[in-house]
This record gives structure tokens, C-alpha cells and sequence, in this order.
């Protein structure tokens, strides 16, 4: 958590009191949008992009990739992104440092890790305990795939430096690539990678982190406060546009929503991109509804604080506010 509240700490001393409202073509809003990474686990958004849901609303998102959580609320906190894509910790992570201006949560999009165990070896009996001795490429200290990483293994039994060994030296964008040259036993990867890398050879999934960990609030939609109090009627146009691509997807055959993805993945394979999609269906990843639960925000923080990167508690209304989300869902669905 020091590495990624530095950088954090960094940007708040940037930051001027503002208050922005969204900027119009004179036809559509824009809005800076910056994802936290590029992956399949996010696909109700580049759905909304390709499938021209957002248009319909009368708005142009312009993506960006972040490449970490700490990056994107950076980019937030600078006012160089209007909307964040990223993990809930780090709004969490903002407010314990005392920011008036605190990055509020008004959308969830995930509802568990979106993460997949990938082994040098096919195991087609895989037991968590498998993992006893070996070392495993978990992603950065203080980020939920690596917190909650290590709360699946400690479930098990495992601890780091004890019986099982955690890598958090590897970049997240790296993490694939040096599995790849030799490092690790294992490595967690997200879709599409992690088909990719079965198919190639290069790896085998063994399990889903997801899947093991529970329900948490793993990936959402913030924006500062001041943003949010100012732009109301963008904020509800943005959820409108992503429930009816949430809806598109759950009608529609895997293949002909993963024709629409190709074009945000144009180096993914079709039958990769379909295999991704259906990963994720299995373990049920998205929302329905994209309000948060005190249950599943209860449990992000327990993953915290057995991590030892939350300095204490605090209430889900501090960093989400729900008003939007169920506002604009009953609109939708009635």
C-alpha cells in the first residue's frame, strides 16, 4: 500500500480545487474515460463503445489505459480523466488520507476477481494446495488481484515466505511476459491472456481466482465528488448506456458480441475472444445491478485488512454512493 499511496500522495499535491463540468462538440459529451487495464473482464464497456450505446446517449467516451489502479487515480485526482475504471481499494485508499474532494464510486461494473491461475503444466485435478513450495507471480502489493490472491491462498493453508512464495516485484502489464521468459511456477492473468496463452502453449489454467475469492466489489466506475454533483445527468446517461450493453450481452450469442470486441482486441483470435467471454459468464464476473452491497464491501475490506494494507474500517457510503446506479436501472428495466 506505501508504493501505491506515494504515488497517490504525489498527485493530491497537484491538484487545485476544481469542479469540472463535461465538455460538448456542440452534439455529444465528452468524457475522459481511464481504465485501470485492457481486458475482456471489462467488456460491457467496449460493448457500450463499439455497439454505439453511449452514442444513443449523446456521448463520446475517449478510452485511455491506465495500467494500475495508483495511475488511473492519478489520473483522476489530476483532472486528466473525467472517470476511472479501477478497484474500489483505491477510493478507500484516497479517503483514509483525508481528500475533501474524495473519489466516490457510483457504479460497479465486477463483482469478483477477474483473474485466472495460470501453470507451466496441465493440472486437470487442481487443488489450491498444489501451489505448496512453488512461487507464484501475484501482482503489486496493495492491489486487489494480488491482496486477494493472497487471501485464496491463505484460505488454503499458504502463506508467503512460509510454504508458498508470492512475486510481488512484476509490473502488472509484465506479469505474462515474464512467466513467459521463466519466471514463477505459476502466474495470474486476465482474459483475454490468459486464453491466449493456453492456446499458444505457454501456459495452462488451472483455476479462477474469482471463482475461489467470493464476491467483492472488484472493479467500478469513480469519479471526484465534485464531478459527479455537477454532471448528474451525464453520470445517469453513462450507467443508461452500460445496463442496456449489460443487457445486449446477456441476449446475444458469445460470437457475434465477441465480433464487436475484435475491434478493441484486434490481435485476440475471435474463438479466444468468444472463450473469454464465456470464462466469465461461468463464474458469473459482471453485475446485474451496478449498486454496491455493504456485504460485498465488507468483504473487499476483510481481504485488506488480512493483506495488512488497510489502516481501519470504514462505512461503504464514505467512498459509494448508490443514488445513480438504482435511479437509472429501474429507468432501464423497469
Amino acid at each position: 500500500m506505501k508504493k501505491l499511496l506515494s504515488v497517490i500522495t504525489a498527485a493530491l499535491l497537484l491538484v487545485f480545487p476544481f469542479a469540472g463540468c463535461a465538455k460538448t462538440d456542440g452534439k455529444n459529451t465528452k468524457i475522459r474515460l481511464n481504465e485501470v487495464t485492457h481486458s475482456i473482464f471489462y467488456a460491457p464497456l467496449y460493448i457500450a463503445i463499439e455497439n454505439g450505446f453511449f452514442a444513443a446517449e449523446g456521448l463520446d467516451v475517449e478510452l485511455t489505459n491506465g495500467g494500475g489502479a495508483d495511475k488511473t487515480m492519478t489520473a483522476i485526482l489530476s483532472g486528466n480523466a473525467d472517470i476511472g475504471l479501477m478497484g474500489v481499494e483505491a477510493s478507500i485508499y484516497v479517503f483514509l488520507e483525508g481528500k475533501k474532494d474524495c473519489p466516490v464510486v457510483f457504479g460497479q461494473l465486477t463483482k469478483r476477481d477477474g483473474s485466472f491461475l495460470v501453470s507451466r503444466k496441465e493440472e486437470p485435478d487442481f487443488k489450491w494446495e498444489n501451489l505448496e513450495g512453488k512461487e507464484i507471480i501475484a501482482g503489486r502489493t496493495g492491489g486487489v488481484p494480488a491482496m486477494t490472491f493472497e487471501y485464496v491462498v491463505n484460505k488454503h493453508g499458504l502463506f508467503d515466505g512460509d510454504n508458498v512464495t508470492l512475486n510481488h516485484d512484476v509490473a502488472f502489464n509484465l506479469m505474462g511476459p515474464s512467466f513467459e521468459s521463466g519466471t514463477g511456477d505459476y502466474t495470474t492473468l486476465f482474459e483475454p491472456t490468459a486464453s491466449e496463452y493456453q492456446r499458444a502453449g505457454k501456459g495452462y489454467i488451472v483455476a479462477s481466482v474469482g471463482e475461489e475469492s467470493g464476491e467483492v466489489p472488484y472493479t467500478a466506475f469513480t469519479a471526484l465528488g465534485s464531478y459527479i454533483k455537477n454532471n448528474a445527468e451525464t453520470v445517469e446517461k453513462f450507467l443508461t448506456a452500460m445496463y442496456k450493453a449489460m443487457d445486449y450481452m446477456k441476449k446475444t450469442d458469445d460470437k457475434v458480441v465477441a465480433e464487436s470486441l475484435l475491434k478493441q482486441f484486434p490481435d485476440t483470435s475471435l474463438n479466444s475472444v468468444a472463450q473469454s467471454l464465456e470464462s466469465y459468464k461461468k463464474i458469473d464476473a459482471w453485475m446485474t445491478d451496478m449498486s454496491m452491497t455493504d456485504k460485498a464491501f465488507d468483504n473487499l475490506q476483510e481481504i485488506m485488512t488480512n493483506a495488512g494494507e488497510l489502516e481501519r474500517k470504514i462505512k461503504r457510503q464514505d467512498v459509494n454512493d448508490n443514488t445513480y446506479a438504482e435511479k437509472t436501472y429501474k429507468a432501464v428495466f423497469g
